[in-house]
C-alpha cells in the first residue's frame, strides 16, 4: 500500500515545474506547458496503464489511510505559496511581456491543474474542514460557483443537455466554452434560490453563499489591486481564467457525445459507467488524484480517489486526459478521433444502451 501513496506525490512535480517558471523566469516560463501539455501526452503515448481494481479488503484499508489525505490537503498551502509568488513576481517592472504571459499561464495551470482539481476532490467530502478547503482552492480562480453547481447541478444533470457541463455530439470546445462558463453560473443561482425558497430563506441574506461567493472573489481582485496595483490584479484574473477553463477543457472531453435516456418521456436513467469517458493512462490518473477513472467518479461520487474502479463496459478514450485536453482544442482532428470513437462504441452491447 505504501508503493500506491508514493506515485500520488509525483503531483508535486508539476509544482515544481510551475514553481521554477516562476522563480527563473526567461525561457523557464514556458516549461508548464510543455510538460503538461507536451511531454506528459508524449509519455501517455507509449505508457496504457493499467486496468486493475484493489481488492475489497486493499480498499477498505486505503480508503482509512490519512496520508492519502494528506496528499490532498498539502495542496492548499502549496496553492497559496505560489499565489503569493506568482503575484510578487509579476509585480517586477523589468519582466518581457512574453515573461509575464508565461508567468499568467504557469499559474493557470496551478489553478486548473492542481488546485481545482484537489478542490474537486475536496468538495464531494463530507466534513466542513474538507469542503472549506474545497471553497478555499476555488477562490484562487475565481470559480467559488463550482462547488454549488458541480455537486448540486452536474451531478444530477451529467450527460444530459440539460447540463452545462456536459459537451454535445458535434458541439466545438469554444462554444461549449461559452455555453458552460455562462449556465454553470446562472445555474448555481438558481440552485442557491431554490434552496433558499425550501428553507423560507431570504434571497438578500448571509444565507444565499452565491452572494458571498461573488463579495469573496470581488474582495480578493480588489486587495490584489490595492497591495500589487491595477496591472498586477489584470494578470492574476488573467491566470484565474487560463484555470476555470482548463477546468473546461475537461469537462468538455469528459462526457463528449455520452447521453441517457429519459424513462417515459419522464425522468432520466440512473447515471451508469457508460455515461463518461474513462482512461486508465497512468501519468494523467496520478497527475489529476484519478480523475481520468471518472466513470466510477460519476458512479458513485462519495468514492474517494484512490478506490476508485475500472470498469470493462465503460467507454475508454484512445490517450489519457492531458493529450485529450490538447486534442480537443483541434476541433476537426477532436471530431475525427472521438466521432469514430463513439461509433465503435455504440456498436458493443453497452454503447447500445447509450440515448
Amino acid at each position: 500500500m505504501g508503493i500506491r501513496i508514493f506515485k500520488y506525490t509525483s503531483v508535486y512535480i508539476s509544482i515544481g515545474v510551475i514553481m521554477i517558471a516562476l522563480l527563473y523566469g526567461g525561457y523557464y516560463v514556458f516549461i508548464g506547458p510543455l510538460y503538461v501539455f507536451g511531454l506528459i501526452p508524449l509519455l501517455e503515448l507509449l505508457f496504457k496503464g493499467t486496468t486493475e481494481n484493489m481488492s475489497k479488503a486493499e480498499e477498505e484499508i486505503a480508503k482509512k489511510d490519512w496520508k492519502y489525505d494528506v496528499l490532498v490537503y498539502s495542496v492548499v498551502p502549496l496553492q497559496y505559496a505560489i499565489m503569493f509568488f506568482f503575484l510578487n513576481r509579476v509585480s517586477d517592472d523589468s519582466l518581457r511581456w512574453w515573461e509575464i504571459a508565461g508567468m499568467i499561464g504557469a499559474f493557470g495551470i496551478s489553478c486548473g491543474v492542481l488546485g481545482i482539481n484537489a478542490a474537486h476532490e475536496l468538495g464531494h467530502r463530507n466534513t466542513w474542514y474538507e469542503q472549506l478547503m474545497s471553497k478555499m482552492l476555488l477562490v484562487t480562480s475565481l470559480y467559488l460557483h463550482f462547488f454549488i453547481e458541480h455537486n448540486r447541478g452536474h451531478h444530477k444533470n451529467v450527460s444530459t443537455d440539460e447540463d452545462p457541463a456536459s459537451s454535445r455530439y458535434g458541439e466545438n470546445i469554444y462554444a461549449f466554452f461559452i455555453r458552460s462558463v455562462r449556465d454553470s453560473w446562472l445555474s448555481a443561482w438558481h440552485l442557491q434560490k431554490d434552496q433558499l425558497r425550501k428553507e423560507g430563506k431570504s434571497f438578500w441574506s448571509l444565507s444565499n453563499e452565491m452572494l458571498i461567493y461573488q463579495f469573496i472573489q470581488i474582495g480578493l481582485v480588489a486587495a490584489i489591486g490595492v497591495v500589487w496595483g491595477w496591472k498586477v490584479m489584470l494578470y492574476f484574473v488573467a491566470s484565474a481564467t487560463v484555470g476555470f477553463l482548463l477546468l473546461e477543457t475537461v469537462n468538455y472531453i469528459e462526457h463528449y457525445g455520452l447521453r441517457r435516456k429519459k424513462v417515459d418521456g419522464a425522468y432520466y436513467e440512473k447515471v451508469l459507467p457508460i455515461h463518461s469517458w474513462n482512461s486508465n493512462h497512468p501519468i494523467g490518473r496520478i497527475m489529476l488524484f484519478e480523475l481520468t477513472r471518472h466513470s466510477d467518479h460519476h458512479y458513485m461520487a462519495s468514492r474517494k480517489y484512490q478506490v476508485l474502479r475500472h470498469f470493462d463496459h465503460s467507454p475508454q478514450m484512445p490517450t489519457g486526459y492531458p493529450g485529450m485536453m490538447v486534442l480537443s482544442l483541434i476541433p476537426p482532428l477532436w471530431f475525427k478521433v472521438m466521432h469514430k470513437q463513439i461509433k465503435k462504441y455504440k456498436a458493443t452491447q453497452e454503447g447500445q444502451a447509450l440515448a
